[in-house]
């Protein structure tokens, strides 16, 4: 049995040692968003994980979802417990006043998504999926839309889905087939096609669920120019909010997956569905890309969070197990055996776990805070300086954290040894859901070359700048502070060789692209592995300064794993700086017959 407790002493540290959350409730709308509200939230949040998502867990996956004549049905329970989710205000947490929000920050949702997905990632899929549909809407929606479909999806009544995957295109949307075709009142279109992989496309947890499907308008222009994003409701909505007849829409079958089987992973047709255009004609992607990019970042969340559970699971195991003794001799001798804990090769894989999980978590709370002054922040400027981090952070959010998930979860797996491949100790889950994280809202390589073919080059490296400016910037005032120098030097040189590589993949990649592609995913890893090496930095400014106080102990914690980082996770990119140096030559003169 997988072992969860919110880490709420974490959150603290991130949001009032690490960043000052106060600093939002200065932002206009988040006056009420103080310290005091969040730990209340976040103390209330961990209650429902803990103690209803929970344990669920397990027993949600070994049921999976049914599908019989056209109906999901959940595991038992998910129902219930997605009531008193919903119940609890926990759909509106961000969500617009004017449409039935509690309009907090973004950053609170982060650290409550990541509650719900260590909790139990699949039921959060559902509400996930409905708060991505929610900002599609409230962003690029008319007012009559967003009075029609906003307030069933803030109180959770409803929920939504994004319908992007057809069968002969993933990423390539430029290939839809799926139509619209006018039916004589403005803006109403009839949807005619199939989409596939369509988490939460159909179950039973709410009354109405709310379909956003890219499409293209018979005659529009061709590739991806052509593609338009329509509302398309499972059951069509009265004038008066109430529900009409079933729309065009049905459920063809579920998927049967490796992990989160408690998801419904679903195959929907549309047959002259009646949908409403979202945003303009010929825009879609637009429209679209407002809830693909929040998902790329809930899902890096998830990655996170499937590394916190692996990670207090490992932890907890390797202090109870009793097998063989220290190699320096017996550390507990009235005892048959030593825990496993005092092994050096168990501290290195619980030392990575522990690296990856609370960096990881500091990068994402970085992320998060931009995502509210880059909403709320009065001054243009400076919403347009937090929008650009956000750009350029997100394929790494991804990418980085959920690759570090399954790293984190495997190694989970290599502390229980025998029992880790055994279902009923739960570790096995962990590592089958955290895998798909890997694949969804965008392959980890479509992040990368997204990160290097968009975002590097975008505004003339102007994303760049706002990453490499401030990084600089902190390590140089810290150069003189002799206590400071295990940390920032480390840093400092694999952030000037980043900065070297940078110019190298742009000068490169614009001779030959291919070079470029060449060099994405090591760039990716090898930009997020500096990243999280300068906030271990600045964790360990922090504890040094606090090792005499009543929490030594968390503190100690903090400044060993910096120690540990600097000396065994950051040296990773010297070969990665080696690879991408290397170029593209020995990846592509093999003819593609000779493999």
């Amino acid at each position: 049995m997988t072992t969860y407790k919110a880490p709420l002493r974490e959150y603290r540290f991130l949001l009032q040692e690490l960043f000052d959350v106060g600093e939002l409730a200065k932002l206009p709308g988040y006056e009420d968003a103080t310290p005091d509200v969040f730990e209340q939230v976040l103390e209330e949040g961990a209650k429902l994980c803990e103690e209803v998502l929970f344990p669920l867990n397990r027993s949600g996956d070994e049921e999976g979802c049914t599908f019989e004549n056209g109906v999901v049905r959940t595991p038992k329970g998910f129902k219930e417990a997605y009531d008193l989710f919903r119940q609890g205000g926990w759909t509106a947490l961000v969500c617009d006043p004017e449409y039935g929000g509690q309009g907090l920050p973004h950053t609170l949702q982060f650290l409550v998504e990541e509650m719900v997905s260590s909790a139990n990632m699949s039921f959060g899929m559902y509400p996930g999926l409905s708060n991505g549909a929610y900002r599609a809407i409230w962003h690029h929606g008319s007012a009559a839309q967003k009075r029609k479909f906003l307030p069933r999806l803030v109180d959770g009544s409803w929920s939504g889905t994004m319908c992007l995957t057809e069968p002969q295109c993933g990423t390539d949307l430029g290939q839809i087939r799926t139509r619209a075709e006018p039916a004589g009142t403005d803006g109403v279109y009839k949807i005619t096609g199939t989409k596939i992989f369509i988490s939460a496309g159909e179950h039973d947890l709410t009354d109405n669920i709310v379909h956003l499907v890219l499409a293209r308008i018979v005659g529009g222009p061709p590739g991806i120019r052509g593609i338009s994003l329509f509302i398309v409701p499972k059951f069509l909505v009265k004038d008066d909010g109430g529900l009409g007849p079933r729309n065009g829409v049905r459920c063809g079958s579920i998927e049967h997956k490796m992990g989160i089987k408690a998801s419904a992973t679903c195959v929907i047709n549309f047959e002259e569905a009646e949908g409403y255009l979202l945003g303009e004609a010929h825009k879609g992607m637009r429209a679209m890309f407002t809830m693909m990019n929040a998902a790329r970042l809930g899902v890096g969340l998830q990655g996170l969070a499937l590394g916190e559970t692996a990670y207090q699971t490992a932890r907890q195991y390797a202090q109870d197990r009793l097998q063989g003794r220290a190699l320096a001799g017996d550390k507990f001798p009235d005892k048959p055996a030593d825990p496993i804990i005092v092994h050096p090769d168990v501290r290195r894989m619980l030392l990575t776990m522990k690296a990856y999980t609370e960096g990881a978590r500091a990068l994402a709370a970085w992320v998060s805070l931009a995502l509210d002054r880059a909403e709320r922040d009065p001054d243009p400027a400076a919403r347009e300086e937090a929008d650009d981090f956000i750009g350029l952070m997100t394929p790494i959010i991804k990418a980085m954290l959920t690759d570090n998930a399954f790293a984190a979860t495997n190694l989970g797996v290599q502390i229980f040894g025998g029992h880790g491949y055994i279902r009923e100790w739960g570790m096995e889950q962990l590592v089958r859901d955290s895998r798909i994280t890997m694949l969804y809202e965008g392959a980890n390589g479509i992040q990368a070359l997204d990160l290097v073919g968009r975002k590097m080059p975008m505004h003339n490296g102007r994303l760049l700048r706002r990453f490499f400016h401030p990084v600089d910037a902190w390590l140089r005032q810290r150069l003189e502070k002799p206590e400071l120098q295990e940390f920032v030097m480390p840093v400092m040189k694999a952030f000037g060789r980043l900065q070297q590589v940078t110019a190298l993949v742009a000068q490169k990649g614009m001779a030959d692209p291919d070079e470029a592609g060449a060099a994405a995913s090591e760039y990716l890893r090898a930009f997020g592995l500096v990243a999280m090496g300068y906030l271990w930095a600045r964790i360990a400014e922090i504890a040094l300064g606090r090792l005499g106080g009543d929490e030594a102990l968390f503190y100690k914690g903090k400044l060993a794993t910096a120690r540990f980082y600097m000396a065994r996770v950051l040296p990773e990119t010297n070969t990665l700086f080696v690879n991408i140096a290397a170029g593209a030559k020995s990846l592509m003169e093999l003819e593609a017959e000779a493999f």
